[in-house]
């Protein structure tokens, strides 16, 4: 159980955080992010984040550290899809390399503010409805199965082009629709990614933070291998396949809560939080890893 200090400390700290990065987003609107630059807060958040996990088992216990770096790492990589899409938006509206910056920060503000409050709703439906925990499985897997079938890069860029000319035609102007579309997209991934995390742990406390902690240093990040996401081909396979995986875990939970625990003879596994952070690593490591070799001519 977290205390009410931690709480505050944690968020307070967060919050002089997000402030502070976006009071440097506003004074340096006008300037072009170097690689350098992109590199230090990159390497900074990153850094802040494997930190927080790991003195988090000092106010916490172990388990709910292992729960942190799982959710945060399914996450963040869920986040690079946001990345790829995010490249397609800011190049087809031709955005100024110097109101960049600005632009994937207040979209991504946007989409914390929203994950904050679908967080709110799931852990408030999940508390009163266990059985939901079927429904999220279903979509975790009907996703999977849906993203491992398909190029997820061009559907998710036919998406966004139909959000465009959708704007467009209204007559925004060009930043304006970046920064809507920057933050309906985010929302969208969602979807996907708030019943996916509360798959691998019902602590709010680390929903929450796993979830700043991944969209924290997305803005930097896309500066820093905006050129190497078209190198990770296979990236949507291996998220489909956490996904997978996080579904019928949240199948086995569920069937669980409502007291089966065998079907036809057979138990219902448990699934522990070191065997699913197991499971994403693996995923993760042999997407990058085969997308990297796959494309080794590609420079």
């Amino acid at each position: 159980m977290i205390s009410t200090y931690a709480w505050v400390l944690t968020m307070s700290i967060l919050g002089v955080l997000i402030i502070f990065d976006f009071s440097w987003a506003v004074l340096r609107r006008n300037q072009n992010t170097s690689l350098r630059e992109a590199s230090i807060w990159s390497l900074f958040y990153l850094t802040l984040a494997i930190a927080f996990g790991l003195f988090l088992g000092h106010w916490s216990t172990p388990v709910v550290r292992q729960e942190f770096f799982a959710g945060w790492l399914t996450e963040y990589s869920l986040s690079f899809d946001n990345l790829f899409v995010f490249v397609i938006i800011l190049t087809k509206l031709k955005i100024e390399e110097k109101s960049k910056q600005l632009a994937l920060l207040l979209g991504i503000l946007i989409a914390l503010v929203f994950r904050i409050i679908a967080i709110t709703l799931g852990a408030a439906a999940i508390k009163q409805f266990e059985w939901v925990f079927f429904i999220f499985g279903a979509f975790l897997v009907y996703t999977a199965v849906k993203l491992f079938g398909e190029s997820s890069h061009d559907a998710t860029e036919e998406k966004e082009s139909k959000i465009i000319t959708s704007l467009r035609n209204r007559g925004f102007k060009p930043f304006t629709i970046a920064l809507i579309a920057l933050g309906m997209t985010d929302i969208l991934f969602a979807l996907d990614s708030i019943p996916a995390i509360f798959g691998l742990t019902q602590n709010v406390y680390v929903v929450i933070t796993a979830n700043i902690f991944a969209l924290m240093g997305l803005r930097q990040l896309y500066f820093l291998i905006g050129g190497l996401m078209r190198r990770l081909i296979y990236m949507g396979k291996g998220l489909s396949l956490i996904l997978g995986f996080i579904g019928v875990k949240l199948f086995f939970h569920a069937f669980h809560a409502v007291d089966i625990h065998e079907i036809a003879g057979v138990h219902v596994p448990e699934i522990t939080i070191t065997q699913s952070l197991a499971v994403i690593l693996i995923c993760l490591l042999g997407a990058a890893g085969a997308s990297l070799i796959a494309t080794r001519n590609k420079i």
